[in-house]
């Protein structure tokens, strides 16, 4: 069946400038956001990668895939570095799952869900919430490496949502998820430090 093996990949190579720290290693009911993103997504995949190039990542005991462009050219080269990566490692693979480092809520069945939908080797299958796309939740096709290494050959080529235009991509929609007392959209990510508070409250919300 297509799509039945997939690898999954951690995007954590941006810079975390708005949060003044490591974001990945910001803490969350006590623990690293990075940590409860593994913890979320290791049941949903058959390997796991991380796609990060700072030390700080050997902590958590995964292979890391850096980029391969060098610069920082965005959640693209982290995807671009996971096409490499699941070719060489993953033969049978024709897709992998993307979640970054920064939202530590979305679904458990975020894969089975996005895996449904895809139709070809090719397509690209989106997660969305509330009428938006969330391209660094998706399911890649390792068979379209080649043209996104061309993209980003030039150096303007930074959006996802302009390389996605080149390509069949689909959107699947995901409902907010819901505590006792509130909800939070699934794709929530945190990038501030006030919106490292909103996810504790919500943490908490869950856990009481």
């Amino acid at each position: 069946m297509m799509g039945s093996q997939i690898p999954g990949l951690i995007l954590a190579g941006g810079l975390s400038r708005r949060m003044g720290t490591n974001k990945a290693l910001s803490l969350l009911g006590g623990k690293p956001l990075m940590s409860h993103v593994i913890d979320r997504v290791t049941p949903q995949v058959t390997t796991l990668a991380l796609n990060a190039s700072e030390h700080w990542a050997d902590a958590f005991d995964l292979p890391l895939v850096p980029d391969t462009k060098a610069g920082h050219a965005g959640p693209l080269a982290g995807i671009l570095a996971g096409m490499r990566h699941v070719a060489n490692s993953a033969s049978k693979a024709t897709h992998f799952l993307t979640v970054p480092a920064d939202s530590p809520f979305f679904p458990t069945g975020l894969a089975a869900r996005l895996i449904e939908h895809i139709t070809d080797e090719n397509a690209i299958v989106i997660a969305a919430s509330t009428g938006q796309l969330h391209p660094v939740f998706g399911l890649w096709p390792v068979a379209i490496a080649d043209d996104l290494e061309a993209w980003l050959a030039d150096d303007r080529n930074r959006r996802i949502r302009s390389f996605l235009a080149r390509h069949p991509t689909i959107g699947v929609s995901f409902p907010p998820v819901e505590s006792v007392t509130t909800a939070i959209d699934p794709f929530f990510n945190i990038n501030t430090p006030d919106e490292l508070a909103t996810a504790e409250m919500f943490f908490k919300s869950m856990h009481t």
